[in-house]
């Protein structure tokens, strides 16, 4: 295995023990796993808590702190954080004035955080729930009941985030993470498969020469394989799948994310084209994001996805946000 691990059994903790050196800024619980701002829990605000299995770095430990998240619960690799880890978070993030889960629609992470809502409820903490289900390739797969979780989830915890910043009631946080994961949509493509610490080997078969078009986050198959496209016509499938779901009638934020193997030379060229399909649509961008930010591994392949914005969310999504991954405006 050609990878920069120990052992697998702790490459979570590894991981952990890593980003808490780096990131002195934030509260690092490496035997508990859960990811905190240090200055949490922070008076008259309400809190943000997500998580979900390791490998989809940067989110979501990435997302946490000033304009995003207040915690973050991260699971073994590809599994769901435990209740346990939930409830933690969100004692430790609780100031009074309420917590937000946001979850990935997968049927691991929609059971356990369900089961940490009540455990928090039980303590006196007051909570509220967003599922994220914005990828249209498909209606079900393998770990979902109904459309998967994907690249919306970077907009939900930044805008949703901004609005607690803010000082927002957890009424209007949650119903401002609901308009922006109705507002989203996400299209994928795998080049090649992820693969695991634990398995030493792809994830998924993927010949050479080959695609994969609507593929999930943890290499669930999409729509149908073809034999490999241009970037050109990458941009045109995934794009116009998006908009055929959800055609957008205000301007737009795009999200060019990357699996984790693609390099940002070919996410930028794939991004001229997205800019491209969309200007020959009629669509208006407001705002347009590139890198690896919700990734599967070391996959090779990118996603793209729109959410549509009116000038409450476009002012949001400039907020000030200083996070481990994402910072800009402080």
């Amino acid at each position: 295995m050609r990878m920069l691990i120990n052992v697998p059994e702790t490459v979570v903790a590894d991981a952990l023990r890593g980003m808490a050196a780096a990131h002195p800024e934030l509260s690092v619980d490496v035997e508990n796993r859960v990811i905190v701002r240090r200055d949490a829990p922070v008076a008259g605000k309400v809190a943000l808590v997500s998580g979900g299995g390791s490998g989809h770095e940067p989110l979501h430990g990435g997302f946490v702190g000033p304009g995003m998240l207040s915690a973050a619960c991260p699971g073994e690799v590809f599994t769901s954080p435990v209740p346990d880890q939930m409830a933690r978070a969100a004692a430790a993030v609780d100031s009074g004035e309420g917590v937000l889960f946001i979850v990935k629609n997968y049927t691991g992470d929609v059971l356990n955080f369900d089961m940490a809502a009540e455990l928090a409820e039980d303590e006196g903490v007051r909570l509220a729930k967003v599922l994220v289900n914005d990828d249209v390739a498909v209606t079900h797969s393998l770990y979902t009941a109904g459309r998967r979780g994907t690249g919306a989830t970077l907009f939900v915890e930044k805008i949703a985030g901004a609005a607690a910043e803010e000082g927002a009631p957890l009424e209007r946080v949650e119903a401002i993470a609901r308009q922006v994961n109705q507002n989203s949509r996400s299209f994928g493509v795998a080049l090649s498969a992820g693969t695991t610490p634990a398995k030493g080997s792809p994830t998924f078969d993927l010949p050479s020469g080959e695609l994969e078009l609507g593929v999930g986050i943890h290499g669930e198959p999409g729509r149908e394989r073809r034999a490999m496209m241009t970037s050109r016509e990458i941009a045109d499938f995934s794009v116009n799948a998006v908009l055929e779901d959800l055609p957008p009638t205000r301007p737009v934020v795009v999200l060019v994310n990357g699996m984790g193997a693609t390099p940002l030379l070919e996410l930028y060229g794939f991004n001229a084209e997205v800019q491209r399909v969309l200007t020959e649509r009629g669509v208006a961008v407001a705002r347009t994001l590139v890198g690896n930010y919700v990734t599967s591994l070391d996959m090779a392949g990118c996603s793209v996805t729109l959410c549509q914005v009116d000038e409450e969310l476009l002012r949001l999504w400039d907020a000030p946000v200083q996070t481990a991954a994402l910072r800009w405006g402080r």
